[in-house]
């Protein structure tokens, strides 16, 4: 999948949670990583700025690879 900004993602809960970026940090991610929609607001190499919900939470940075289309 070609990611752009405006796209509607989930991030892929296998693709994350075996990844570099998990090992670095907090492995407990937050549900809505992976339930909920969300928005890509900027792009940057491999690594995508999403934006998700409506209730306020972080905005996170995620490789494209990590993202998947929002059905």
């Amino acid at each position: 999948m070609a990611v752009k900004k405006g796209d509607m993602v989930r991030a892929v809960r296998e693709k994350l949670e075996n990844s570099v970026e998990a090992q670095a940090s907090d492995t407990r991610f937050p549900s809505y990583l992976f339930e909920t929609k969300g928005e890509v607001v900027e792009l940057k190499g491999d690594y995508a700025l999403v934006k998700f919900g409506k209730v306020p939470t972080p905005n996170i940075w995620l490789r494209l690879d990590q993202l998947e289309e929002f059905k």
